[in-house]
């Protein structure tokens, strides 16, 4: 049933020849890789009013001109990963530059902060998207961790399916966020140019004193804050793989539309939430405070809710095409598990992907599905991972000095600076709110990929022939091998037939086999019964007076001698193969563990010696049981 359920879940498996055609047009590339970035725009401007709230109302003016740092921030950081993909066109994630450039260890910290950032962009993102549909239907409030983790798996469900699938399938979506965001900002622009109103009657609207004075400190973390709305940028550097050819010019126009797009949707929405005055509430989103007043409680309304809480969700997109991406690429270098490079059968990191959905699902539930809590932990990673390319970058000029080096040190060099200043000013505004647990989590995610690495080197380097030493062997005169086999007795039936006859092929030095009493009272019956058949091997019980099976075979293997590493003990395992679901259940896995435990026995060989059922070993039966 597992492989029919598969191909209705997933569909068909695709070939290995079939990857190129998997590739994005630049349409459905900005759907999946800007989603993230585009998205932000949802609750960036909110999260720049939470934190200027905290001085009163007052200061809520000061929202546009630090939207307008950050937009001029992000122009940099676009026009910067612009050189980044000229230089790395086949994909120029923040781990590969700085690895090249830079060295391992900063190389391992860019790809930790971007891990890092992944599952903080689908906890966030879903939360987002989760509070958009509360503040809509305010009943459903209490539900919104099981909303969030719901959205969650649907999302991998999507991704399993394929890049092409879940790209096409997330377009449209996309595409009518940005629409209907585009519309709000427009129509309240055109009304308050004309002179119209969009006051929003909010629960902080009028003079309200404020919890603090306003101090470089607020506006600063203000500014943070607001910084989430370049989550998401490096996104197309990173995949520059999965678009079409001529991948690095189509990702480079691709990142210039989505740079374009956020930034006017983005500095137009925090100039909308200014003019009309809008403040921070409880129960409904900034976005839903000025959509009520500029559209009413109409259709159009409720469009750009269900738009803004799909797009929120799908934000999350951006981290399920990258994350395994990056997973792979530093699998494949040997700091994360080598699991992790492996594609599933719709050539997509499944894994990778996996993993992904468990990590951010235990967030959504530690976090309560909580966007304001989630947000002081978000963005430190992504800054991180923009300064240390723009670095490696301004490091890859310098030693290339391609043409028109001297132009790109400085973009990148620039991107690198502000990106630094950014990455501190962030740290230390949200340190105290949560920030510190990503700064802990980064290093030591690096120390477990040093040691991984560490794990697989020395496995290699162990398991490693020289050359020299294959060319020494004279496969004539090797010694051989001797063999101790040892058959395990479960009863006398065909199974034990089947295994002995293999014991007797492999011609060992020596030859047992072993039953292990773990009643009591089977001993003398089986020794009686073993000698009536003749079958010319000697039979040696184990007593088990506490009643175990695994832990005496162990210890009877063990106390084989083998007095050099050439005397091997071969146990062999005979079991039945169950015909189907049911008989699986119905019958104990214990030649599983006994094979499981054996396995770590050094100089121990375990052969599996499987019985299918036969239609002609049921004759008889009806008879056999009184039918």
């Amino acid at each position: 049933m597992a492989r029919p359920l598969k191909h209705i879940l997933l569909g068909r498996p695709l070939d290995t020849r079939e990857a190129p055609h998997q590739r994005l047009t630049n349409p459905v590339a900005l759907a999946v890789f800007s989603s993230d970035a585009l998205s932000s725009v949802a609750y960036a401007t909110e999260e720049i009013l939470v934190i200027l709230v905290l001085a009163g109302t007052a200061a809520l003016t000061l929202a546009f001109p630090i939207a307008i740092a950050i937009g001029l921030l992000l122009v940099v950081v676009v026009i910067s990963y612009r050189q980044t993909i000229r230089a790395y066109p086949s994909g120029g994630g923040a781990y590969i530059v700085a690895k090249e450039n830079l060295g391992v260890i900063p190389g391992l910290v860019a790809g930790a902060s971007l891990l890092v950032d992944y599952v903080l962009t689908v906890a966030v993102s879903v939360s987002a998207g989760t509070a958009a549909i509360t503040s809509a239907f305010q009943g459903l409030l209490p539900y919104r961790v099981y909303i969030a983790v719901g959205l969650v798996l649907l999302l991998a469900l999507a991704n399993l399916r394929g890049v092409r699938e879940s790209g096409a399938f997330f377009a449209g979506p996309t595409f009518f966020f940005v629409l209907m965001l585009g519309l709000l900002v427009v129509v309240g622009l055109y009304r308050y140019l004309t002179g119209g109103s969009i006051e929003v009657v909010s629960e902080a609207a009028g003079s309200v004193g404020g919890v603090s004075s306003l101090t470089l400190f607020i506006i600063l973390k203000a500014f943070a804050s607001g910084c989430t709305a370049m989550t998401g940028v490096e996104a197309i550097a990173n995949g520059v793989q999965a678009f079409k050819e001529p991948a690095a010019d189509n990702a480079r126009r691709t990142l210039f539309w989505m740079g374009s797009i956020l930034l006017f949707l983005f500095l137009g929405t925090t100039a909308l939430a200014q003019l009309s005055h809008v403040a921070p509430s409880e129960s409904q989103t900034v976005i839903s405070q000025m959509a009520r007043a500029i559209f009413g409680n109409g259709a159009l309304y409720y469009l750009l809710q269900a738009a803004t809480a799909v797009i929120l969700v799908l934000a999350a997109n951006t981290s399920y095409a990258d994350f395994p991406r990056l997973g792979s690429f530093m699998a494949g270098d040997g700091f994360l598990p080598k699991q992790l490079r492996d594609r599933g059968s719709r050539l997509v990191h499944t894994n990778g992907i996996t993993l992904l959905t468990v990590m951010s699902v235990l967030l959504i539930i530690a976090f309560g599905a909580s966007t304001s809590r989630l947000i002081p932990l978000y963005a430190v990673g992504v800054f991180t991972s923009f300064t240390l390319s723009q670095a490696g970058m301004v490091v890859h000029w310098l030693r290339g000095r391609e043409p028109g080096w001297h132009w790109s040190i400085v973009v990148n060099g620039a991107g690198a600076v502000t990106t630094g200043v950014v990455t501190v000013v962030i740290a230390t505004a949200k340190f105290t709110g949560g920030a510190w647990i990503v700064l802990v989590i980064i290093p030591f995610l690096v120390s477990q990929f040093l040691w991984i690495h560490r794990q697989y080197a020395s496995v290699a380097d162990r398991l490693r022939m020289p050359r020299e030493a294959l060319l020494k062997l004279n496969w004539q005169s090797a010694r051989r091998l001797h063999n101790h086999v040892v058959v395990l007795v479960a009863s006398i039936d065909r199974r034990l037939v089947r295994a002995l006859q293999y014991a007797r092929a492999l011609k060992g030095d020596s030859m047992e086999a072993i039953f292990v009493d773990v009643t009591g009272d089977k001993a003398e019956e089986m020794q009686r019964v073993w000698n009536d058949a003749d079958l010319g091997v000697r039979l040696t019980i184990i007593p088990s007076p506490y009643r175990e099976l695994i832990d005496p075979i162990r210890r009877y293997v063990r106390s084989i001698p083998r007095p050099t590493e050439d005397h091997v003990i071969t146990v062999i395992v005979p079991e039945f193969v169950p015909e189907d679901a049911v008989d699986n259940i119905l019958h104990d896995q214990t030649s599983f563990w006994i094979k499981r435990v054996l396995f770590f026995e050094p100089n121990v060989i375990v052969a599996d010696v499987p019985y299918h059922l036969r239609p002609e070993d049921a004759q008889n039966l009806s008879e056999r049981l009184g039918i």
